[in-house]
């Protein structure tokens, strides 16, 4: 199973965008998905048309008592399920304050239980917060949605930090994979700008010997569409909800991105265990 964490400490730059409609891409490809939505603004959890009820369960829930993932865990499709949010997680930053490991919770209530998935995708809040480490703790892998304006680069060099501290103290196997370029408009010469700025910097790290020594920028950009932007007040990906427009078009090339990446990553075992 690839898991995965879709991280930006900065909001509106397409984090829960990508990590919903990636996985609903995901899917399509005949792919086993579970999202875990870990914002408590929920908003990844409703782009799906879940909306819990008070008192229902939710990964407030997982995160703060004894109740099961798979308790919790609703279904959306043949091949995508959710681990919904609702608000009350913005009270766990408190709640499991005086916890002893509380980074690690669910990194263990995920290995408790056999989830049944081939992906497994976090979206995490726009804070670099005790929830965001949580879920660096319990994935392998970190993909970075980012808008390409100078603003949206401001911070990267902290969240950088970030993922090379919880690899050298809690997560060995974490390393950043990719960073996806969103709300792209190809006729600014600034995005372009950003775009080569970005894949530079991520080029030269590639002997770096950190955590992100072998991060990529994907080459499927996705392009600014007001459909991606409807598609969360109808409750349905944008593969539902408009199947033919440029952001479904452009999420179903960065799945097919993400799955060679896959095939790559085996190669590599594979030949590092032949040596």
């Amino acid at each position: 199973m690839r898991s995965i964490a879709i991280i930006n400490q900065k909001g509106g730059v397409g984090k829960t965008t990508t990590a919903v409609n990636l996985s609903a891409a995901l899917a399509a490809e005949g792919h086993r998905v579970c999202i875990v939505d870990l914002d408590p603004q929920a908003h990844a959890s409703l782009h799906l048309g879940i909306a819990l009820a008070e008192g229902a369960p939710s990964i407030y829930d997982v995160l703060t008592s004894d109740t099961r993932i798979a308790d919790v865990k609703r279904q959306v499709s043949d091949r995508l399920s959710i681990v919904p949010s609702h608000l009350d997680l913005a009270a766990a930053e408190l709640e499991l304050a005086g916890e002893v490991g509380r980074e690690l919770i669910l990194r263990d209530k995920l290995a408790q239980e056999e989830l049944d998935c081939d992906f497994l995708l976090v979206d995490c809040p726009p804070s670099l917060s005790i929830l965001t480490l949580n879920a660096l703790t319990a994935v392998n892998e970190v993909f970075l949605p980012l808008q390409p304006h100078f603003l949206a680069l401001h911070g990267l060099s902290k969240l950088l930090r970030t993922i090379e501290v919880v690899a050298q103290r809690l997560n060995s196997n974490l390393r950043l994979s990719g960073v996806v370029l969103c709300m792209y408009d190809s006729g600014t010469r600034l995005a372009a700008e950003v775009s080569a700025d970005v894949h530079n910097f991520f080029d030269q790290q590639s002997a770096s010997d950190k955590s992100w020594e072998n991060a990529r920028t994907f080459q499927t950009r996705i392009r600014r569409n007001i459909r991606l932007a409807e598609a969360p007040s109808f409750g349905q990906s944008i593969f539902e909800y408009a199947p033919q427009s440029h952001g479904a078009e452009d999420y179903r090339d960065l799945a097919r991105e993400v799955l060679e990446l896959s095939l790559e990553q085996r190669k590599t075992a594979l030949a590092f265990a032949a040596a």
